[in-house]
């Protein structure tokens, strides 16, 4: 998949400090705040036609972060309202 811009977008995440900018590429994002008063992060990702179609075969999406873990996430299709996890 890669990230694309949505028109939500209002800040970038860049390479972190002793990442080299060649190794991660500027992440367009959308900073918001939960009704709860949460902050939260938002990117979008646009699938391939064959990631498209492995995913409507069954395959299943991975999440990868670097370091040995990552805050809470959910993955979303955006504008498909879904059962909570």
């Amino acid at each position: 998949m890669r990230p694309t811009q949505h028109p939500s977008n209002n800040d970038v995440l860049r390479a972190p400090p002793g990442v080299a900018v060649e190794d991660c590429k500027p992440l367009a994002i959308t900073r918001i705040q939960y009704d709860n008063g949460i902050r939260g992060v938002w990117s979008f990702w646009q699938p391939s036609e064959a990631e498209r179609k492995a995913i409507a075969d069954g395959a299943l999406i991975r999440l990868s972060a670097w370091g040995t873990t990552h805050p809470p996430v959910a993955l979303h299709v955006d504008g498909v309202e879904g059962e909570p996890w």
